[in-house]
């Protein structure tokens, strides 16, 4: 083969392999910017801020219904944002306060079987006061006592076998105990007479829609 067949060789294998080549390697230089809209509408920090209490818990229920219904649609980064301005609403919306008394005794006592004081969750979700299990037969109750926790849409109870979780996936096995009645006050949650509770290891206020943990409570 020939000099002159040799570099035209070169030259064709090059053009071959050009395409190729800048394909791998142009992502090294290459910027892809991303900007997406949230495929709903989403208030301002000016709004939030000129928002009323009653206006605030409006916007937050409404959100976190849209993010329920959307959240297959939306990025990671889009979720956190929503996240955080949800965090700022729930600061502004009024306390549900909730008063209940245990209820009463049948034959036997009520009888404390577990016990823990709730915690924050991080310096915007912040939460105090008792989770006490009271069991009497075959019946048993969760009670919040001298409760307090941030606000926020679509608070639920649950009662964890990994209180140290931060999601859901995370909880290991959990029974969802209902929406909390009140972000203020003394409650009583039912617990199912089959549930095992020697399996659980305390409590946790979970923001369904967002999947974020407001308060917890290990017993």
């Amino acid at each position: 083969m020939t000099k002159r067949n040799i570099i035209i060789g070169v030259i064709a294998l090059g053009l071959l392999l050009s395409p190729l080549v800048w394909w791998l390697a142009s992502p090294l230089w290459r910027t892809d910017a991303v900007d997406e809209e949230f495929p709903f509408a989403v208030p301002s920090a000016a709004e939030i801020e000129d928002m009323t209490a009653e206006e605030a818990e409006t916007v937050a229920n409404e959100l976190a219904d849209k993010a329920m219904e959307m959240v297959d649609e939306m990025s990671d980064e889009q979720m956190d944002q929503l996240e955080e301005q949800i965090s700022e609403i729930s600061t502004m919306m009024e306390d549900k306060e909730m008063e209940e008394e245990m209820p009463e005794a049948a034959a036997d006592e009520w009888v404390l079987t577990a016990q823990g004081n709730f915690q924050d969750a991080d310096p915007s979700h912040r939460g105090s006061g008792v989770a006490a299990i009271f069991t009497q037969g075959e019946q048993s109750i969760l009670r919040l006592e001298d409760f307090m926790v941030t606000n926020g849409p679509d608070l639920h109870v649950l009662l964890v076998e990994n209180v140290n979780g931060t999601r859901s996936s995370e909880f290991g096995e959990y029974v969802d105990l209902g929406q909390l009645k009140g972000n203020v006050g003394n409650q009583n949650y039912e617990i199912p007479a089959d549930i095992d509770l020697s399996k659980y290891s305390g409590v946790i206020i979970y923001c369904m829609p967002f999947h974020v943990v407001f308060a917890t409570a290990g017993f």
